[in-house]
């Protein structure tokens, strides 16, 4: 195999140093001006010699995994077999690839010999900034001679496709784990005594239980107090509905706030799934774009998974009253609509307060927003300058308009989660287990 010599920067800083000598020399000695073509045909040649022994390349190739999650470390490894390789210099590759997997869309990395293969290795870590399908479009490799004037560089494009899906962690975390066994979840499903407003059986009381649940007629018959045990409320339907539009586009904690918003409802639906509960999800921007039937088995958890994967980014404004008017229109019993969304100003949340406002007369709501951790800090910065104390006035304005907004949601019967990104999982965990306790769903 061939592959074109191209100098190094060793030799461009040599042949750039060398022009202001020869410029010297032509002025001191004009008979001596063929010293300069001469030097540079020698470094020319230089070049070429020094490439021809660089070595040779065998084969090498990208290894990239099918299979990413958004914000989590991608690890890619390049693998080159160069024989005859001859110099001190290691060689250099870089990647150019979608953005989705990573700022910028390159990454430049040196190679390191491993002597159990006897190849030149090197790896990079990506971290994944959306999901979607990305493809790894062209990669180079470039190794230097001995004298490091003249390199071999050769690229291909590799064809390598990562299929990116939304952040998984919270529901492998251990965690989560001990999570679901305090909240009486176990990992296998079962009948929860004690708790919600379905009848299962009387049993005598003892202390310590609520006194609430003593039932006084059963009580009188047999001449001794007895408590009422409840079965939990199962196969409710919940439905985790994403505005997809500019608003939550917008990154917090680098990544777009879809994708926070994404990885706490599959977390959240796996532990309704567990809870013999029904999940589905709905996305919409301008128009519906993400409807999935429910699901009522973790085996089917992967559905949901696929299904939030392809839940798009759109740099523009939701139409809330076709995505909730289509939304009613599906659900045939009263539901728990789990609403992930954001605003920007009063007048923008005004047609979202009128749709989920029809939405509440049929269904339980609850409204997900993420906590605005920027306004915040301009909120509470030190006004040490006319600057900061405009931003600081302006973000407090923001601030008051945002809490007007969520007041109006509350007044209306729509239940309010805003918390920070690291913390909405849990929140919307516990929330789910107080509305499943109450019964309040079906």
């Amino acid at each position: 195999m061939t592959f074109p010599i191209i100098p190094t920067a060793r030799a461009a800083w040599l042949a750039a140093l060398a022009a202001p000598l020869a410029i010297v020399i032509a002025a001191a000695a004009p008979g001596a001006w063929v010293l300069a073509p001469a030097a540079g045909a020698a470094l020319l040649v230089l070049v070429l010699l020094d490439g021809l022994i660089a070595g040779r390349l065998d084969d090498w190739q990208l290894v990239a995994p099918a299979d990413a999650e958004v914000g989590e470390a991608l690890n890619l490894r390049i693998m080159a077999d160069i024989t005859h390789r001859n110099g001190s210099s290691v060689p250099e590759a870089a990647l150019e690839f979608d953005p989705r997997l990573g700022s910028g869309g390159r990454c430049a990395m040196a190679l390191q010999y491993d002597a159990e293969t006897a190849s030149w290795q090197s790896s990079a870590s990506l971290v994944p900034q959306r999901r979607g399908t990305a493809a790894i479009t062209q990669m180079w490799l470039r190794w230097a001679g001995p004298l490091g004037l003249g390199a071999r560089q050769v690229s291909q494009m590799p064809g390598n496709t990562v299929r990116v899906w939304p952040d998984l962690a919270p529901i492998r975390s251990p965690e989560l784990q001990n999570y679901l066994r305090d909240a009486q979840f176990g990992l296998i499903a079962r009948r929860i005594r004690g708790e919600g407003t379905q009848f299962e059986a009387m049993t005598e009381y003892e202390p310590g239980m609520d006194r609430r649940r003593i039932d006084w007629k059963a009580s009188a018959r047999h001449t001794r107090l007895y408590a009422r045990e409840n079965e939990s409320e199962r196969n409710n339907q919940i439905v985790f509905a994403f505005d997809c539009g500019q608003a939550m586009c917008e990154t917090v904690g680098g990544l777009p706030r879809i994708d926070r918003a994404v990885t706490a409802a599959l977390t959240a639906s796996y532990v309704a799934l567990k809870g013999g509960d029904r999940v589905a999800l709905f996305g919409f921007a301008q128009r519906p774009e993400v409807i999935t039937p429910f699901v009522g088995d973790t085996r089917a958890f992967t559905q949901l998974q696929s299904a939030a994967a392809n839940l798009d980014y759109h740099a523009e404004e939701p139409n809330f009253t076709l995505a909730m008017a289509t939304l009613t229109a599906r659900l045939q019993r009263r539901s728990l609509i789990i609403l992930f969304s954001d605003f920007t100003d009063p007048t923008a949340a005004e047609l979202m307060i009128e749709s989920v406002g029809r939405l509440v007369k049929k269904h339980l709501v609850l409204f997900v927003t993420i906590e605005d951790s920027e306004i915040s800090g301009l909120t509470d910065a030190d006004p040490d300058n006319l600057h900061t104390m405009a931003m600081a006035v302006s973000a407090d304005t923001l601030a008051r308009q945002r809490m007007l907004v969520l007041e109006r949601l509350r007044q209306m019967g729509v239940d309010i989660i805003e918390a920070p990104w690291e913390k909405i999982g849990y929140r919307l965990i516990d929330r789910y287990l107080s509305i499943k306790r109450a019964g309040t769903i079906g």
